[in-house]
């Protein structure tokens, strides 16, 4: 089953890029494996996924060993910074930087590991309450802020857009997040790449890619409903 929910999901990653006029090579397809077990990981990875996305520090530690070397882990979720130090060497981006004071405990666990940290800015484009994030005003301070920090490395931006029925609601949100990032990278920022838009999950993935996402986060569409028992 999952390889070939894994099949649809990489047809309707083509579908949005042909509509777009985009190389399907600049998305890349984050397998979201929160609460999933080591064999429905170990499926994904046999049906080629490489990239597996979860939401607790806990489940990355518990994975990390039992999945294999070339797996590449992002951390996804809201991130606690008595939790960074666990994680620091293990993920290949943080998606979920949301304050100077998580930036800040980044680099400091980075510095002690002597690992480059390579983190998203987290913007709650939409404004919900519930959500984590900067605003969209906030963004920019953020980004220099995090720039100046030793060991880290901004790659770009993130949202989780409001959970809706019509993918074309989120549109507005994935093209602001999108107009942000470019108004940021002309700014030429030392040490500021705003090469990943990390937007678009199983419900509006291909909105995203449309509006410009080069990374989508898809884990009901490939792994089926979460199981939070």
């Amino acid at each position: 089953m999952i390889e070939e929910n894994l099949k649809h999901v990489r047809e309707k990653i083509l579908e949005a890029c042909q509509k777009a006029d985009r190389d399907p090579s600049e998305v890349t397809l984050i397998s979201v494996s929160k609460t999933k077990p080591i064999d429905q990981l170990m499926e994904a990875y046999q049906a080629g996924s490489r990239d597996f996305g979860e939401n607790k520090v806990q489940e990355i530690m518990d994975k990390y060993d039992a999945m294999p070397q070339d797996v590449k882990w992002h951390m996804i979720g809201h991130l606690q910074r008595n939790k960074v130090k666990y994680i620091i060497d293990k993920v290949c981006l943080i998606h979920s930087v949301d304050s100077f004071r998580l930036a800040q405990e980044i680099s400091i666990q980075a510095q002690k590991k002597r690992v480059p940290a390579n983190i998203l800015i987290e913007v709650n484009v939409a404004g919900e309450e519930s959500k984590f994030g900067v605003s969209t005003e906030d963004v920019l301070p953020l980004v220099e802020q995090s720039a100046s920090l030793p060991n880290i490395k901004v790659c770009g931006l993130m949202t989780i857009a409001p959970f809706v029925e019509n993918p074309e609601e989120n549109r507005k949100y994935f093209r602001i997040l999108k107009q942000i990032s470019i108004d940021i990278g002309r700014k030429n920022i030392d040490n500021v790449n705003m090469e990943i838009l990390s937007m678009g999950m199983t419900n509006d993935f291909q909105v995203a890619i449309e509006e410009g996402a080069t990374m989508v986060r898809v884990g009901t569409g490939i792994f089926g409903e979460r199981n939070y028992n």
